[in-house]
């Protein structure tokens, strides 16, 4: 029986993929959509190694508003 991290897993990669479907059809929205695709990949790579890992958003908001 899969655990929920891997039925997680699994829907956030078959989201990435219709992302990718989308990026195919609309070239208004290519970047978007490919974008979302691979942030729901690396999202998918973690929940599937690390399940109970943690993300630093403070971290990730300070970093972009130094690009900023």
């Amino acid at each position: 029986m899969p655990t929920h991290a891997e039925v997680a897993a699994d829907l956030l990669r078959a989201a990435a993929t219709f992302f990718r479907n989308i990026a195919e059809t609309n070239q208004e929205l290519k970047e978007q959509m490919e974008t979302n695709a691979e942030t729901y990949d690396v999202i998918a790579g973690l929940v599937s190694s690390d399940p109970q890992g943690e993300l630093d958003l403070e971290e990730d908001q300070s970093a972009a508003n130094d690009e900023k």
